[in-house]
């Protein structure tokens, strides 16, 4: 039998293991479904999904070059119906951590939060943005003071640092 990948089959379930289920397509080809790929929901006992002898429906997913095959129960299903999303993104009324909504606030929607954030274009003529000027001084000291005030202030609290730290390195306390 020649096999295509992504292509469904009928086989025969042979055998069951812990970690997966062998299922054979014909007489001389026998392919494994993963633990992961029997069904859409958790498989923690393959038995409680397939039993041995039963005949499902298999799709291939890859072909090894050493012949291995790669089978899925679950990518030959029909895929699982979703639940319908409801208008405030499929949340209900507690917030994601599971609590009671705080303050009453309401459900986030996207929409109306961008209709708010839309806003009229400012009449820039009453009040124009500020301008750069590399001449003009501040207010404040420059940058020159401020560095040489911090300079000394770390000077002063690194000589204060060194004293503590060369009075404990010469106390006999520690000599013993």
């Amino acid at each position: 039998m020649q096999l295509e990948v992504g292509k469904i089959y009928e086989g025969k379930v042979t055998g069951i293991t812990k970690f997966g289920a062998f299922v054979e397509l014909d007489k001389d080809t026998t392919g494994m479904v993963h633990i992961s790929e029997v069904a859409n929901t958790f498989v923690n006992e393959i038995k409680d999904h397939i039993q041995e002898g039963e005949t499902v429906k298999v799709k291939v997913l890859n072909l090894g070059e050493d012949g291995k095959i790669s089978l899925s129960i679950k990518k030959a299903l029909p895929a699982p119906p979703r639940k319908p999303r409801n208008d405030n993104g499929g949340r209900d009324a507690r917030n994601s951590r599971g609590g009671s909504q705080r303050g009453g606030q309401k459900p986030f929607n996207r929409q109306q939060s961008f209709e708010r954030t839309e806003r009229a274009p400012q009449d820039l003529s009453k009040n124009p943005p500020p301008v750069y000027d590399p001449n003009a001084r501040s207010n404040n000291a420059d940058f020159e003071d401020m560095l040489s005030k911090f300079k000394a202030s770390s000077d002063e609290k690194f000589s204060d640092l060194k004293k503590i730290t060369d009075n404990k390195r010469r106390s006999p306390s520690r000599r013993k």
